[in-house]
């Protein structure tokens, strides 16, 4: 697995859209920087860009990567190598190769701009970790999508409607119900529809070690209100870090039934 993880992210960081998707965060950055010289707003900024860009990534790439290198996987499967490893040594790859990617394009122009010396150094590392869990869980999902699709188009559509529900939809679904029925106590109803969306768990996320209760929304209030913010932080790291697994554990169940 390793030696397939090592030739998938040697291969993907010489890909032009791996430098275009590098290029992206170290020039918004650099440009953003320059213009506000506000670290604290700086990394709020980058909040709406993180968890609307980074699952886009990371579900294009990973639905494409999976169907343009389907042949040089069935050539590995004809080889004595079991099909998890194959497959967990791409998704490392790709997921790696990504998290790189993004991870030193925005770190970069903040490292020069003196983040390391500066009270928000946490809030940043926050927001890069938070960052590379979208990465894992969307590319993982996207493998998903890809097993159970033969057909590409197919499976491309389902892909981006997946971004779009979670990214987009979800929240305009959530708001309609809340309104609909404001009347009744929804608090444990937000608490358990905000951990079936990575995203929105990932803005409360960081919203909540930010601790800027102005922008925190209905969820994250609640979130708030009912665990605090420490174990609030904790209990959102929980589940993206199972939102990182389950998919993945999946992927693997699929493939055992899988026929190549």
């Amino acid at each position: 697995m390793i030696k397939i993880l090592q030739y998938s992210f040697s291969d993907l960081t010489r890909s032009r859209w791996n430098y275009f998707y590098f290029a992206f965060y170290f020039l918004t950055g650099i440009v953003l920087l320059f213009l506000n010289d506000d670290l604290s707003k700086a990394v709020i900024t980058f909040i709406n860009i993180i968890i609307v860009l980074t699952p886009l990534i990371g579900t294009l790439f990973g639905i494409m990567y999976f169907y343009h290198s389907r042949e040089f996987t069935e050539l590995l499967l004809a080889q004595p190598i079991r099909r998890s490893t194959i497959f967990l040594g791409q998704f490392f790859g790709l997921s790696l190769s990504l998290s790189a990617s993004f991870a030193l394009g925005l770190g970069i122009p903040f490292i020069l701009y003196g983040i390391l010396f500066s009270t928000e150094i946490f809030n940043f590392l926050m927001l890069i970790v938070t960052g590379v869990f979208l990465t894992f869980i969307f590319v993982s999902l996207s493998f998903n999508i890809a097993l159970d699709n033969e057909n590409r188009i197919r499976g491309f559509a389902f892909a981006v409607l997946l971004w779009l529900f979670l990214a987009v939809i979800y929240d305009g679904l959530f708001l309609l119900f809340l309104v609909a029925f404001n009347e009744y106590p929804l608090d444990k109803f937000a608490l358990l529809a905000s951990t079936f969306n990575p995203i929105d768990l990932s803005r409360i996320l960081i919203l909540l070690k930010l601790d800027i209760s102005a922008l925190l929304g209905y969820t994250g209030a609640v979130f708030q209100n009912f665990f605090g913010t420490g174990l609030g932080l904790f209990i959102s790291l929980i589940v993206l870090l199972l939102w990182s697994v389950l998919p993945v554990l999946r992927m693997l169940h699929k493939l055992k039934s899988k026929d190549f």
